[in-house]
């Protein structure tokens, strides 16, 4: 049965706050600070846990793109040899020759074989042009 009969009254009182000076704590900010400095603590000690991880994982990955171009090297140099070796063989040069160029073999009592000429030993000297011509005037 409450308020029956009761008559209430509210006074407002204006309050002025201007005067209150509100002060830091100390160990607010201390334990902020200190707070930071764990979790900096914490994920340093990620980061040089996860580094070399990933550092390995980076190296795998790296491994196994060169690899796979040193197979695609070296098929494909297998072909280009195979390709040179096609290329020079003497019987495409002859028939070459003969349809594009018109040449023919000449007939063997033709031929003459023309061979280099051994090199002298090392301590042979050999006289130059200028020396013999100047011997010969003397």
């Amino acid at each position: 049965m409450r308020g029956e009969g009761v008559d209430s009254v509210v006074l407002s009182k204006s309050i002025d706050n201007s005067g209150i000076v509100r002060e830091v704590d100390p160990r607010t900010s201390r334990d902020l600070v200190a707070l930071l400095l764990l979790a900096g603590v914490l994920v340093g000690g990620l980061v040089l846990y996860a580094w070399p991880h990933f550092q390995m994982r980076q190296t795998a990955i790296a491994t196994e793109q060169m690899q796979s171009e040193r197979a695609r090297l070296i098929e494909e140099n297998r072909k280009l040899r195979l390709e040179k070796a096609s290329l020079e063989s003497l019987g495409r040069v002859e028939a070459i020759a003969e349809r594009h160029l018109g040449l023919a073999k000449p007939p063997a009592d033709r031929v003459v074989v023309v061979e280099a000429p051994e090199a002298p030993p090392e301590q042979t000297q050999m006289a130059s042009s200028h020396a013999a011509s100047a011997g010969t005037r003397e």
